[in-house]
């Protein structure tokens, strides 16, 4: 069986890191910790789980950190995580077999990244991640903010998930970091500019953000799923601005990229549902319900190929006096949330008309 080094960087983590490492402290067989600077009790804390504690001089580069972190593994895997993530019992089981089935012919694992979830505790957004390295191969981390751990060789596709649970975090950091960047004079990379763009924003700052974003894409140097969700959030930003006619074309331009993702095609849908153009807004969400969505690492919103768009379908038909079709799609929505208010309205509502029809 391979033996895996845990490798992490934290700062005034004493809020999180005790359950972080409750839940994987017996699945690997190395933990190495990076204290950037806390002045909290993280590095009490950590000590009961591990005597491999080392200090780093904080520089405003998470690579940089993430490195050193990787420096101080001695086993054949490496793996990484963020303080405020776990494994649930469902996940520490699947890690267990992983383990005991995994061959040194692989040199990268990739486990489910869980952002975010819904009142029923599902999964509602999530993206893939390198989380388990083969040492010898020395891959290394890019990037001052966002960074990336950069993989080659043979990788497996695992169904291992890491659950993010943060409870609260510096929002100011990375844009922060950036700015910083920028006034001392350093050029952002195509990547550090979509970023850049992603906290401009998230701070509402959406004039700004939409000229990092048009930047980004003019480049012409980014990632497919990054261009993508570029124009995903540029049509919001223009959407905040007032200005419609552009978010629209920006939902677009992630046309001229790959096929259709669902939520482009949901975005489609919506504009021609506000237009009372019915029968091409039912195109566009039955359109979602019918893409894949991609197996990549990217970003992935379960919503627009899964309750959203049926929900949707489900007022489109309505409209139409389709009462039937509409009842479906309103309870394929409800299989995917089953306490909606919403939902749970349609349903009575079109239960009494379809009673009242027969």
């Amino acid at each position: 069986m391979i033996t895996i080094s845990l490798c992490m960087i934290v700062k005034d983590e004493e809020t999180v890191i005790g359950r972080c490492l409750d839940s994987v402290k017996d699945l690997v067989d190395e933990i190495n910790i990076v204290d950037t600077g806390s002045t909290d009790l993280t590095k009490q804390i950590v000590s009961a789980y591990t005597e491999r504690v080392f200090d780093f001089s904080w520089k405003d580069h998470f690579a940089d950190a993430r490195n050193y972190s990787f420096q101080q593994a001695t086993k054949e895997y490496v793996l990484w995580l963020d303080a405020d993530d776990v494994f649930t019992q469902e996940d520490r089981e699947r890690f267990i077999n992983l383990k005991q089935q995994l061959t040194s012919d692989y040199d990268a694992v990739t486990m489910n990244y869980h952002l975010s979830f819904d009142e029923e505790g599902q999964v509602t957004s999530s993206l893939k991640r390198h989380r388990l390295v083969k040492r010898e191969n020395n891959f290394i981390w890019i990037g001052a903010v966002h960074e990336y751990l950069s993989v080659s060789g043979n990788i497996l596709d695992s169904e291992v998930a890491v659950t993010h649970l943060p409870l609260s975090h510096d929002c100011n950091r990375n844009l922060r970091i950036y700015e910083n960047k920028l006034a001392s004079g350093e050029d952002l990379s195509p990547r550090d500019t979509f970023y850049y763009a992603n906290e401009l924003a998230d701070h509402e700052e959406f004039k700004g953000a939409s000229l990092y974003y048009e930047e980004f894409l003019d480049s012409e140097a980014g990632w497919v799923e990054d261009n993508i969700r570029a124009c995903f959030k540029l049509a919001d930003c223009y959407q905040r601005l007032g200005q419609p006619k552009k978010a629209l074309a920006a939902t677009l331009r992630s046309l001229s990229y790959d096929a259709p993702r669902p939520e482009a095609c949901c975005r489609l849908g919506y504009h021609f549902m506000e237009k009372a153009n019915n029968e091409a807004a039912i195109q566009w969400y039955s359109q979602a319900l019918q893409t894949q969505e991609s197996r990549t690492l990217s970003f992935h919103n379960k919503a627009f190929s899964t309750w959203l768009p049926h929900l949707q379908l489900c007022v489109l038909y309505d409209r139409l006096q389709a009462y039937e079709v509409a009842y479906q799609h309103n309870e394929a929505a409800r299989f995917y949330k089953p306490n909606d208010p919403s939902i749970k309205h349609n349903k009575s509502y079109l239960e009494e008309i379809l009673k009242t029809d027969d």
